[in-house]
C-alpha cells in the first residue's frame, strides 16, 4: 500500500481500539458490527460504530461516527483509520464512507482487519481513485 507510514505499534492500536469499537455498534437489523478508529494528526483516536435505524437509509457507518466525533472535536487532518467487521474477509468502507473520509484525506491509509486477525491495507486512493473531482469535474 503506497503511503503508509504507520509503524506496527500504532497499527495494532488502532486495530484494537476499533475492535473495542464494534463491539459496541448497535445493528440490530443487519447483525453486522462495525468499529472504526481514526487517528488525528493530533495523535488522538476517534472510536466510531455503526448505528442501525429500521429505516436503513438513517443508518450510519462506524467511519462517518468516527469522522464526525473528529470534526465535532475541532480536528480535520487525519493520519490513518483502521474497520473492523466479524465478517470472514476485512470489509471495505462504503461509497459513502470512502467519500466522506475523501473530504479530508483522500490519502488516508486503511487498515481492514476482521475478528480473527486478519488484515489487509490500502489508501483511499486505490478503493477510491478521483474522489476529490466530485460531480464538479474538479481537480
Amino acid at each position: 500500500m503506497e503511503g503508509m507510514l504507520l509503524n506496527l505499534e500504532m497499527e495494532r492500536r488502532l486495530i484494537d481500539e476499533a475492535m473495542a469499537a464494534q463491539k459496541k455498534a448497535y445493528a440490530p437489523y443487519s447483525g453486522f458490527h462495525v468499529g472504526a478508529a481514526l487517528l488525528g494528526v493530533n495523535g488522538v483516536i476517534y472510536r466510531g460504530c455503526n448505528v442501525e435505524n429500521l429505516s436503513y437509509g438513517l443508518t450510519i457507518c462506524a467511519e462517518r461516527v468516527a469522522l464526525c466525533r473528529a470534526v465535532a472535536d475541532g480536528h480535520q487532518q487525519f493520519e490513518a483509520m483502521a474497520i473492523v467487521t466479524a465478517s470472514q474477509e476485512p470489509a471495505s468502507p462504503c461509497g459513502a464512507c470512502r467519500q466522506c473520509m475523501a473530504e479530508f484525506n483522500a490519502d488516508l491509509p486503511l487498515i481492514l482487519g476482521n475478528l480473527e486477525g486478519r488484515v489487509v491495507r490500502y489508501s483511499l486512493r486505490e478503493l477510491f481513485p478521483r474522489a476529490q473531482t466530485g460531480i464538479l469535474g474538479r481537480e
